[in-house]
């Protein structure tokens, strides 16, 4: 039976990039996320919409289907004064605010005296992606989570609320 849009679904995977295993969660945590709201890539959602609880399947999930294709237009040069602080290398990913608050995560390309070129690309982009993902288990979701969109599995204990505010920020 297809899995439906707003499901409750949890999957064990491994990754692969072409070269090397790049993540997996196999003897972890699974990935519970709810079907159909693109909180998975788009190529892994349709390829296990037809998958059944026990399932197990190899997928390959093209760049497009994935994380998109490679934008040589995303490099932007940015200058080195702007990284004070950071103990900038080759390769390192960075995390910073982007213009609608969200996160933005970037990756140093190059290091100049003056300028530091970053990628806004995200690392997996252009590369084809080759699942090995198996369903552990598919439910309904409750009322709280259609509301919400986040499954119970993924919620943040609220410690305010429960009185237990010791050290939560609270």
């Amino acid at each position: 039976m297809a899995i439906q849009t707003n499901q409750i679904v949890s999957i064990e995977y491994e990754v692969n990039d072409g070269e090397k295993v790049v993540d997996s969660n196999i003897g972890g945590e699974p990935l519970v996320f709810m079907f159909g709201k693109g909180q998975i890539i788009p190529g892994l959602e349709s390829a296990i919409a037809n998958m059944s609880i026990g399932e197990k399947a190899e997928v390959l999930v093209k760049a497009e289907d994935a994380y998109g294709e490679y934008n040589n237009e995303a490099i932007q040069e940015v200058p080195k004064d702007q990284f004070s602080g950071i103990d900038l290398e080759t390769g390192m990913t960075l995390y910073g605010q982007g213009e609608d608050g969200g996160t933005v995560q970037v990756t140093v390309k190059e290091i100049g005296s003056d300028n530091v070129i970053i990628d806004f690309n995200h690392p997996l982009a252009g590369k084809d992606l080759a699942f090995i993902v198996s369903v552990n288990n598919i439910r309904e979701a409750s009322a709280d989570e259609m509301v919400s969109g986040i499954p119970v599995e993924n919620q943040q204990d609220d410690c305010c609320s429960t009185g237990g505010g010791t050290g939560c920020g609270c």
